[in-house]
């Protein structure tokens, strides 16, 4: 019997979802059952240079100091490196960079140095030399994923990965479903457990 699917929607330039992969990456371990990542569209307007955060939440200096200073607690928690952020950045081609070494390499670690080169180096992830560093240093084909950012390759899969996001009816992320249950937001072990619990999902 196939294990089942949890499916994952989410963005690369949301807090939430770099705190809540970090935490799932623990448990799932420990369960027989798969993920899939689906790329939703968080800031798909975000120009190519970013967007500052004062203007994307409307906020004032103080009410950002703030949100950050939360964010970089919860991240403390959990290991994770966090610096301010004060930008956000468009993230779509990281997003088909991200599939295509999961889904033609097998790599998964794609998906955490691309959360860190945000959020840990403040860079700007619609960078095509900043991404094809990160390919660089997992020793993944330079030059198959210099193609795949100036092709655009795999343009239609997150198409249909947008597209699938607005299908389920997903509005934010992380987004977690499996079967007919939902988990929506950061979540922490026990709720992941529960989930898991309630649909039966064998421990390893």
């Amino acid at each position: 019997m196939d294990a089942p699917i949890l499916k994952i929607f989410t963005d690369y330039v949301c807090p939430w979802c770099y705190l809540s992969h970090a935490r799932l990456k623990r448990i799932i371990k420990n369960y027989n059952i798969k993920t899939q990542i689906i790329h939703f569209p968080l800031h798909p307007d975000t120009p190519n240079e970013g967007r500052n955060l004062l203007d994307l939440f409307q906020c004032t200096s103080h009410e950002l100091k703030q949100k950050n200073m939360m964010m970089d607690q919860l991240m403390i928690e959990e290991n994770l490196n966090y610096n301010y952020r004060e930008f956000t950045y468009n993230s779509r081609l990281a997003q088909e960079l991200g599939f295509w070494a999961e889904i033609k390499h097998e790599n998964m670690e794609i998906h955490d140095k691309i959360y860190e080169a945000y959020f840990k180096f403040k860079l700007n992830i619609n960078d095509k030399d900043i991404l094809l560093d990160i390919v660089s240093n997992l020793k993944l084909p330079k030059n198959e994923a210099n193609d795949v950012l100036s092709k655009r390759i795999y343009k239609n899969e997150i198409d249909k990965h947008w597209q699938l996001s607005y299908k389920f009816g997903v509005t934010g992320v992380p987004t977690y479903i499996l079967n007919k249950n939902y988990l929506v937001g950061a979540q922490d072990n026990k709720n992941f457990k529960s989930l898991f619990n309630i649909e039966n999902i064998a421990l390893k």
